[in-house]
């Protein structure tokens, strides 16, 4: 019953884990499309960075990388894939609610980030204006899906591949480094040499009683 709830967690992490990805891979294609406009329409004349491009593109890169761990933390269900994976996810989610805490609080939230020259940080704003409703239950559907990943990974750390094995006695315990060592007891109890088998009466010590 724990092997198969294992499995079922696994798989329901990696489904979850997979909408992390998918946003991710969504803001790579937009970054890269964003690059090629802003070099189509002459970068020589911009002098800074477009750093919301590349801000975005490296956004979009760290939900991927964190997809990837969190495939693999499914995969192996290791104590310690787990726990990074968790960390990863949760400062993940500490900056996405800073971010958000920023601009929903400040009313010159603005200021707080540098000049865009392309313009396209303008555009994506007008862009989330104009679609409010469906970018606002996209948002909810990825801080879901990150809030969830965490829940199912510290279920599954939890109920891991070494959760709920128990043992008769402690000579039965034997470690999982050591896989020589039960075959060794084993081998042991079962060639016990019975002393009493040698053992023979000893009636030469029997006293005759002496005739006179």
């Amino acid at each position: 019953m724990a092997r198969l709830l294992g499995v079922c967690l696994q798989s329901l992490l990696k489904l979850v884990n997979s909408v992390i990805g998918m946003a991710g891979m969504a803001m790579i294609l937009y970054s890269l499309w964003m690059i090629r406009v802003w070099y189509m329409q002459g970068a020589d004349s911009v002098s800074t960075p477009p750093w919301f491009i590349y801000a975005f593109l490296g956004l979009g890169i760290s939900f991927c990388l964190i997809t990837c761990s969190g495939h693999i933390a499914a995969e192996t269900a290791s104590g310690h894939c787990l726990s990074c994976y968790m960390l990863f996810v949760f400062l993940l989610v500490l900056l996405e609610s800073a971010i958000t805490a920023d601009v929903f609080l400040n009313s010159n939230w603005e200021e707080d980030f540098p000049q865009d020259p392309t313009g396209r940080f303008d555009e994506f704003k007008d862009f989330v204006k104009s679609n409010f409703e469906i970018c606002r239950w996209i948002g909810l559907l990825v801080v879901a899906a990150q809030a969830f990943s965490i829940f199912l990974a510290i279920v599954l750390r939890v109920v891991g591949p070494d959760h709920g094995r128990s043992y008769d006695s402690d000579d039965d315990y034997v470690p999982p480094r050591l896989p020589l060592l039960r075959d060794h007891i084993q081998q042991r109890s079962q060639y016990v040499p019975d002393l009493n088998l040698n053992k023979k009466p000893d009636t030469w010590n029997i006293r005759v009683p002496e005739t006179r």
